[in-house]
């Protein structure tokens, strides 16, 4: 049984985010921006519900989704684009596959050594990100 996702994680690690965002086609400004913040995952499982908050000083997003049922996605904020997403659960990863405009476009989600792994890719860019539990409330970000 994979670890439980849930929580609220503070990042610590971003690795090649700027690749990740051009490979979705996001402006050089907008990338200006986001390399600069600092994100907050806000984790929460209600019932068969995930609820997955990306939470910043600039924009937060919020996704949510039942394991191993298709559902459509705008990702409004991130590239504006609408895909068909399939979560599911690989071993001890979370794996999300969207299709849609992007190739080879989702994101993994997992827990070792008591932090959460991201893994986002579009097409041959794979942007990995490292967050440590924090036990602040929502409410404090």
């Amino acid at each position: 049984m994979a670890a439980s996702l849930c929580g609220t994680w503070d990042i610590i690690s971003n690795v090649n985010p700027n690749g990740y965002m051009i490979a979705l086609g996001e402006y050089a400004t907008l990338r200006k921006i986001a390399l600069r913040l600092k994100h907050r995952k806000v984790i929460e499982q209600v019932g068969d519900v995930y609820i997955i908050k990306t939470l910043s000083s600039f924009r937060n997003l919020t996704t949510s989704f039942r394991v191993g049922q298709e559902f459509e996605e705008f990702t409004k904020g991130l590239d504006n684009r609408l895909c068909k997403s399939l979560v599911t659960w690989q071993g001890k990863k979370l794996v999300c596959n969207q299709e849609g405009e992007k190739k080879n476009r989702g994101w993994a989600h997992w827990i070792e050594d008591e932090k959460l792994y991201l893994e986002l890719y579009c097409e041959n860019e794979v942007c990995q990100q490292v967050f440590k539990k924090n036990d602040l409330t929502q409410d404090k970000v």
